[in-house]
């Protein structure tokens, strides 16, 4: 292996005063999509890794930890999960989780990027484990939004697994109160959402605090989370939101059950007692939360700089 001296850096800019640096022995892949910037690099630390606009999205050492934790707390609190609907996902590791689920028969997932899909497909196939290629899969190249507008298809779960707004990126409407009240729509009676909403640490809560205000403006119960990500070096948010369930109304010894019952193969994350420390957020954070007022608008979204 490589030793950090003779490899290059990967400096990748969190926030506009903070950032992260990754020793890179090699870069596999890169190129200027027509959405956005793609980097597929071999990192020291975390083995191969997907980058997109200079941001770390997944690395195959750690990528379990997000995509378990994005996608298990609903698929676990709704009653029988058939249809789940992914936008976003480009890696193919969110529809991987999804389709370890018996009960589900349709996993449509639609991300915009077909080049980053693409080069995941050929580059990174820890990521998707062939869940492409499972009939029960289908995969559409298409505005998220746009298609949920133009559909009338409702699902069990949605999951949105898109990248963080970013200034020039194509996400930002995909975090904002109208865009939630067309998912609301295109949920079952039971249904659940679930958002990927950005770093939870001290210095950096005014984005997660206004996907979380936003989403309990549409919802009856939003329930936060988080989980601590190595690789993007700071607690990451998620919400689930929902029309009636409520994961934090499931007990430890319920979650395990219904992972038992459930999941295909061996979680190497998620389980009873991640659920429960998962959903016990911090002091300060639950205050954020509390005290955020802001509602995102199409009109004014929440657009994070570069």
């Amino acid at each position: 292996m490589d030793s950090p001296t003779s490899s290059k850096w990967f400096f990748e800019p969190t926030t506009p005063v903070e950032g992260h640096l990754h020793a890179v022995s090699r870069t596999v892949f890169s190129q200027r999509t027509r959405y956005q910037r793609l980097e597929i690099l071999e990192t020291l630390s975390y083995g191969m890794a997907l980058a997109l606009d200079g941001r770390i999205q997944s690395t195959v050492r750690d990528e379990f930890i997000y995509h378990e934790g994005l996608v298990h707390p609903a698929l676990l609190t709704h009653p029988h999960p058939e249809r789940v609907m992914v936008i976003g996902g480009g890696e193919g590791a969110t529809l991987r989780e999804i389709l370890r689920y018996a009960s589900v028969r349709r996993a449509l997932m639609v991300d915009i990027d077909a080049e980053v899909v693409e080069a995941c497909r050929q580059y990174l196939p820890e990521f998707h484990r062939s869940s492409f290629d499972d009939p029960r899969a289908e995969l559409q190249f298409a505005d998220g939004r746009g298609w949920l507008e133009r559909s009338e298809e409702r699902f069990d779960v949605i999951v949105i697994d898109t990248t963080e707004p970013l200034e020039e990126g194509p996400a930002a409407l995909l975090f904002t109160r109208e865009f939630y009240e067309i998912v609301r729509a295109r949920l079952t009676e039971h249904g659940l959402v679930t958002v990927q909403a950005g770093m939870t640490k001290v210095t950096e809560l005014l984005g997660y605090s206004a996907v979380y205000r936003t989403l309990a403006h549409v919802f009856p119960v939003v329930a936060p989370y988080q989980t601590f990500v190595p690789a993007f070096g700071s607690p990451w948010g998620f919400v689930v939101a929902s029309k009636g369930p409520d994961p934090r109304a499931l007990s430890s010894q319920v979650v395990d059950q219904r992972i038992a019952e459930r999941v295909t193969g061996e979680l190497l994350y998620w389980d009873g007692q991640t659920h429960l420390h998962a959903f016990a957020l911090p002091k300060y954070l639950r205050r954020a939360l509390e005290q955020e007022e802001r509602v995102l608008e199409d009109a004014n979204p929440l657009i994070q700089p570069l």
